[in-house]
């Protein structure tokens, strides 16, 4: 049994794209991952009712309460609060995230809030193609001083970009058209321009929440190399490097690494830069870092050759990475199992993580994601028997346990997702929640709350209080 401390934060988390539903109500505005939704809507459900919380929000914080959580890690959709992203104000969304946000409090949960969960406002994309222009880090940072005013002073921790490290690698996820000739170079000065908007608003909400926390949410990057060859050990680091670690770099010191700047200027993408930049990018302190893990990564070394000569930017970030002494190769690794959607689970990879990020930023921690994503079924007498889901829980958990005893200090442990949402690509047939929506990709149904097994186990462990670890 692992000891938690006493003000550990028991968690679950969610986004708005992928929950709320009423996509268009209210005066909400059309997001990109509506956009990127509607593409999909015969093969697959849509953001337009998602899972409804939009609808639900009193059922289903109630259910947050009979589960025990002590903190719901969610999104503010930016198109809700300013439809068209840079002008004028919607009170009804202002209303609606006023009504969670009080309901939570009012139910001893604590709200942790996601400023930028992949869901820009589309009339920023038309306007300004989205985060190539600055205007749209001013506008971002506008909306989030809007957010820090009205909640700011009930909300004390906050997030900025959710998984920018991740995002920005994701052609969709920007709006990059697949055929445009420049595509590194926007991508370069894309993810620039939300690391000008992350810095925005860490100030703003340092000068604005009373007591406020923020952070930046990153995709996590665990690599193992695939042989003890040193080249494959070097693979391996320059995938941690490239995928992740850069953007951690960039958040806390302000400048990029020397080894992305040398990739920058090797590809000739260098962004374009103001001469107050690097004040604003200095002077924007966090106060921790929140990531999110669900799997690790296996590389090998591919060396430079007559077809792919050094210096050449390989397509297909998840498989074949560049670096200025050649490529590496994502594998996969045979001692590890996986989902039934691939990821492969790695416990000790998170407890690798908390300590390498813990050694290196010095500080505090928090998962704000780790979940298993499975097809799961409802069962006679509407029971949802997801012994797999609890076996993958209670394994991340006894390794946030042994990350404490290491020294690591973590603040808590959101569990990725409270109930069933809307899958980017899989739609709900890829479920991640404690709490069953009754729904499928083509039909709505009653949209039925139903708790599963694990929303029961999730339950006990919360309730231990000391973070014992229940094994049903």
């Amino acid at each position: 049994m692992y000891k938690f401390p006493k003000d550990f934060l028991w968690g679950a988390a969610s986004s708005a794209f992928q929950i709320e539903g009423g996509w268009d109500e209210d005066g909400k505005g059309m997001t990109v991952a509506d956009y990127n939704s509607f593409k999909r809507s015969d093969k697959q459900a849509d953001t337009k009712v998602a899972s409804d919380f939009y609808h639900h929000w009193e059922e289903d914080i109630e259910l947050m309460k009979e589960l025990g959580l002590k903190a719901y890690r969610f999104s503010i959709s930016w198109a809700r609060i300013i439809p068209d992203g840079d002008g004028e104000i919607n009170p009804k969304g202002i209303e609606f995230y006023n009504k969670v946000i009080n309901k939570l409090l009012s139910c001893g949960i604590v709200p942790i809030v996601t400023l930028y969960h992949f869901d820009l406002p589309y009339a920023l994309v038309k306007k300004y193609n989205g985060w190539e222009a600055r205007e749209c880090a001013y506008a971002f940072e506008r909306y989030a001083k809007v957010c820090f005013e009205n909640f700011g002073d009930r909300v004390k921790f906050w997030l900025v970009h959710n998984e920018q490290n991740l995002m920005m690698r994701v052609d969709e996820r920007m709006n990059i058209a697949a055929d445009v000739s420049n595509k590194e170079k926007i991508r370069a000065q894309m993810d620039y321009h939300m690391f000008i908007a992350h810095a925005l608003a860490v100030r703003a909400c340092h000068e604005t929440v009373k007591d406020g926390k923020i952070a930046c949410a990153v995709s996590s990057t665990v690599t193992y190399p695939m042989t003890n060859n040193p080249e494959d050990v070097w693979a391996a680091r320059l995938n941690n490097l490239f995928k992740t670690d850069y953007s951690l770099d960039m958040y806390s010191y302000g400048e990029y690494p020397g080894y992305y700047m040398t990739y920058l200027k090797e590809q000739n993408i260098v962004p374009a830069t103001k001469p107050e930049d690097k004040e604003i990018l200095c002077g924007a302190k966090m106060d921790f870092i929140a990531l999110n893990y669900y799997r690790t990564l296996t590389a090998r070394a591919f060396p430079a050759d007559e077809v792919h000569p050094k210096g050449l930017r390989i397509e297909g970030m998840n498989e074949v990475d560049y670096d200025m002494y050649g490529y590496w190769k994502i594998e996969r690794n045979t001692n590890l199992q996986a989902s039934e959607y691939g990821a492969q689970i790695d416990p000790t990879g998170l407890r690798i993580v908390l300590n390498d990020y813990w050694s290196r930023y010095r500080l505090p921690l928090i998962i704000t994601e780790n979940g298993l994503g499975a097809a799961d079924e409802l069962a006679e007498g509407e029971k949802i028997h997801d012994d797999y889901r609890i076996d993958y829980i209670r394994r991340h958990i006894e390794a946030i346990g042994a990350a404490i005893e290491d020294g690591v200090q973590v603040l808590g442990y959101c569990l990725w997702s409270v109930m069933d949402l809307l899958s980017s690509h899989e739609g709900f047939k890829k479920r991640y929640g404690l709490i069953y929506v009754n729904r499928s990709d083509g039909d709505i149904m009653n949209l039925a709350r139903i708790p599963k097994d694990s929303f029961r186990w999730y339950k006990k462990v919360i309730q231990g209080g000391s973070g014992q670890i229940l094994q049903n």
